[in-house]
């Protein structure tokens, strides 16, 4: 497999890229993208076999179940960054190592019951807090100390429906695929 392809397989949607200006209407679109994420997963994987939990989404990725654990570890991550950045002056926010918390045993559960509550009420709280802030909040920041630098909360909108919307994707492709490459 060429690198191109494998670089296709690991970024189905392209990376994220922030556009020059972020206006209400890009802000608003990435907010119906995050509040429409549970259900679109939840719809995705509701009728997998644990065998098809098991496939990847690419050689060396994780598989289906792990994707949606760790959305809901990262969501949880996201939600609690926003409220410190609203609530504090450019907070350093503590990162965490997903590779590891990827193997962990309820990242590894075949059951997603679990996660895909706890997406359901992550978002709807999230897209509750997302849809009040205001312009001059959008602007606030916190710092994340494992890219050594400040990410705006209107950019960190966009990055999580990006990131929503980018396992999505990796779940259709190890669907489509039957976990083979």
């Amino acid at each position: 497999m060429t690198s191109q392809e494998l670089y296709k397989l690991r970024f189905p949607i392209g990376e994220f890229q922030k556009p020059d200006t972020i206006s209400s209407e890009i802000i608003n679109s990435w907010i119906n993208d995050i509040e429409r994420f549970p259900s679109e997963i939840e719809k995705t994987t509701k009728d997998l076999s644990k065998e098809q939990l098991n496939w990847k989404y690419r050689p060396d990725g994780w598989n289906i179940k792990q994707v949606v654990h760790h959305c809901a570890d990262s969501h949880m991550n996201i939600i609690i960054r926003f409220k410190l950045a609203l609530t504090e002056d450019s907070p350093t926010i503590r990162p965490y190592y997903e590779d590891r918390w990827a193997t962990l045993i309820d990242s590894t559960d075949d059951n997603l019951e679990n996660s895909l509550s706890l997406l359901k009420g992550l978002h709807a709280k999230l897209c509750q807090l997302l849809k009040h802030i205001s312009e001059e909040e959008m602007s606030k920041e916190f710092i994340h100390p494992e890219h050594g630098k400040r990410f705006r909360l209107d950019e960190t909108i966009g990055t999580y429906a990006w990131h929503s919307n980018h396992h999505l994707a990796h779940v259709k492709q190890a669907i489509n695929h039957k976990g083979q490459f």
